[in-house]
């Protein structure tokens, strides 16, 4: 015997589907596809078999609808803000800001005279700790555009990347289209983090993946194996970073324009800590200024405590460290401030 109560609900939840594809913008295509599984959906409530049914093609639209198929964000290709922007956030590296600017000009003018503006896939070549992951933030903070990262170390198939099936158990879709999903526009930053640690036995594939992805002639029909159905890349700002370009095919070097970030000098690493890595990390720690003053002498041995480091990244470690304690020592009210100078740095700097 039917229960026409649960059929009743049943419908109307049906209902609620096909109420969701008319609001999504969808592409017609798309949309009809997504109203012949309502129609699948119809019938197998008349003849069982609904809720698997009903779990998997609800699970479908939700993805379906809520990517940004026509949503994206303007650029904001004001020269001069971004130089300011980039200024505010890296010291020297003046050749690859104005490498960056040079790009971005192309962006702009293309723009003035009507043409599409396709952004270059730019790839950061660097040690770790040389700034790549934050020059890559301030581009989109630079141009307006939202930034998703999608790191790459231990990716080990495929799929990570382009999806799966939805004729498999648990399927879902890959990073590029969750990533779209979350910014929700279709012309955001993506940040492909150290494209090269991917394992040695994935790589010819993971490249193949990478080469549809970066390449423009391809990227506007970008084909992610859950969705089934080809979404437009070619607005997205890509960039990549690496290490070194050795683990990475030919095919996509020729796709990528490079930047080599440089390392720092110790000097250069002082200017850095004292104009930028102090002010945020006291901002971090809840102090002012005033509560913690470093005696210029001391900054040799804050940036090189264990050795020589290529980037900034343990300078930068080394000094959230010296406020977090600071700031403990003021919490439990042991101190109001501290001057730090070689009487006292062996408390707060490990050396060993």
């Amino acid at each position: 015997m039917i229960d026409k109560g649960n059929n009743t609900a049943r419908v109307k939840e049906v209902d609620q589907l096909k109420e969701k594809i008319s609001q999504g913008q969808l592409p017609k295509e798309l949309e009809e596809k997504t109203l012949s599984l309502i129609d699948r959906l119809k019938t197998s409530l008349a003849f069982g078999g609904f809720l698997e049914e009903y779990d998997n093609i609800a699970t479908y639209i939700d993805w379906v609808t809520d990517l940004p198929w026509q949503d994206k964000t303007e650029d904001r290709l004001d020269l001069g803000k971004a130089k300011e922007v980039l200024d505010s956030h890296h010291y020297g590296l003046e050749e690859i800001k104005d490498r960056v600017l040079e790009y971005l000009a192309v962006m702009k003018l293309k723009k003035d005279q009507g043409q599409i503006a396709r952004a270059p896939i730019l790839c950061l070549v660097g040690l770790v700790g040389t700034g790549k992951t934050t020059l890559a933030a301030s581009i989109a903070e630079t141009i307006g555009r939202k930034m998703i990262r999608i790191p790459f170390g231990g990716i080990e198939r495929p799929f990570y990347l382009r999806g799966q099936s939805r004729s498999l158990p648990q399927a879902e879709p890959g990073q590029i289209i969750k990533g779209l999903r979350q910014a929700k526009v279709n012309n955001p930053i993506i940040l492909l983090d150290e494209i090269d640690r991917i394992g040695q036995e994935s790589r010819s594939a993971i490249m193949g993946v990478l080469l549809g992805l970066l390449d423009p002639e391809q990227n506007s029909a970008f084909l992610d194996y859950y969705l089934d159905y080809p979404f437009d890349l070619s607005q997205v700002f890509f960039i990549t970073t690496c290490n070194n370009t050795t683990n990475i095919s030919q095919a996509v070097l020729d796709r990528l324009e490079i930047i080599t970030m440089p390392s720092y000098s110790d000097q250069e690493k002082i200017i850095i800590a004292q104009k930028y890595l102090l002010p945020r990390a006291l901002k971090e720690a809840g102090l002012r200024a005033d509560q913690l003053v470093i005696d210029d002498d001391l900054w040799p041995k804050i940036v090189r405590p264990l050795g020589y480091d290529a980037g900034v990244r343990t300078l930068k470690r080394n000094i959230d460290n010296i406020c977090r304690q600071v700031t403990k020592q003021v919490v439990l009210g042991q101190v109001k401030k501290i001057n730090l100078d070689e009487s006292n740095i062996s408390q707060y700097l490990s050396s060993w």
